[in-house]
């Protein structure tokens, strides 16, 4: 483990498979996903510390199925413009390059600096931000983490809407986020930008199939509710806004399945007051967790005090 020499070469093959992961059939073949930019990149610098940097070290139950980091890649002049990614960079190079420490593989991280130019290459985006990650997929676990609040994505396509919405999920408070067949993928580069980081907070699973993930929600005594433009009932009719809950949000377009809303126990519209027709599916999904989240957090807080 070392990163003495900088990364030059744009056409490098290294710098080409990192390249690669901006594809569905690169992250397949690799099992890894691309994080790039200062948020992402500190948000998995953070969880490698949270496993490694104290004893006991190794998987926490509430980082299981939580991505980890495999490679780094950075322009260090970009890092002193992030301090605190900066600062924690610091922290995993203490932990790393110590010869008392006595880490697994898994733990064993490549870090490297690299151009400008090679960065470019490596990275999605359109204009490099200086540090590029690369990421295990993790896989589900066999059990669902119990849900008090959790959102469903069916046939989402927009990455910056699914991107916006699992971070949304994530500042709510939820517990995962389940994706069906048909939605975006996850981990494609710009779901990871839109989602800021979350993706290092919470279990996303995609290819969820739904009756099976419902079935599992009502065993867990959760209930389900369709965001629904259409529905009579609205968000602050809502008669149980503070028990647990599972969100279903719909394709852009379509919205739900008729098929799809009848797995419900309710569906739930959001009253428009001003002149809108309607709300997109990631700004519905901020509404919708949020008035859930808003309400169990009361009802938690109450139950502590009385």
């Amino acid at each position: 483990m070392t990163d003495e020499h900088v990364l030059s070469n744009p056409t490098a093959d290294r710098v080409k498979k990192v390249a690669s992961l901006a594809s569905r059939a690169g992250r397949r073949k690799q099992g890894l996903f691309l994080a790039e930019g200062p948020q992402p990149v500190r948000e998995a610098l953070a969880l490698w510390l949270r496993r490694w940097e104290q004893e006991p070290r190794g998987e926490k139950e509430d980082t299981q199925e939580l991505p980890h980091l495999d490679a780094l890649y950075f322009d260090p002049d970009a890092l002193s413009r992030h301090t605190e990614v900066e600062a924690l960079l610091d922290r995993v190079r203490g932990v790393l390059f110590d010869p008392e420490q006595d880490l697994p593989r898994r733990a064993r991280i490549f870090l490297r600096e690299a151009t400008p130019e090679v960065l470019r290459a490596m990275g999605d985006a359109e204009t490099s931000q200086g540090m590029v990650a690369a990421c295990t997929i993790p896989q589900p676990g066999q059990q669902l983490p119990q849900l008090h609040l959790g959102a469903a994505l069916l046939g989402v396509q927009d990455p910056g809407n699914a991107g916006t919405i699992i971070r949304a999920a994530d500042a709510a408070g939820a517990d995962a986020v389940v994706l069906t067949p048909g939605s975006s993928d996850p981990w494609a580069p710009k779901v990871v930008r839109s989602a800021a980081g979350s993706h290092f907070h919470l279990p996303i699973r995609p290819g969820t199939e739904l009756e099976h993930f419902l079935e599992t929600v009502r065993d867990q005594g959760a209930q389900i509710l369709a965001a629904d433009g259409e529905a009579e009932t609205e968000l602050p009719a809502l008669e149980q806004p503070q028990k647990s809950t599972v969100w279903l949000f719909g394709n852009e377009a379509h919205g739900l399945s008729e098929e799809e809303k009848t797995h419900a126990d309710q569906r739930i519209s959001i009253p428009l007051y001003g002149r809108a027709e309607s709300l997109n599916v990631a700004t519905a999904a901020v509404v919708c967790l949020y008035h859930s989240a808003t309400a169990q957090n009361s009802a938690s807080l109450q139950n502590t005090e009385s």
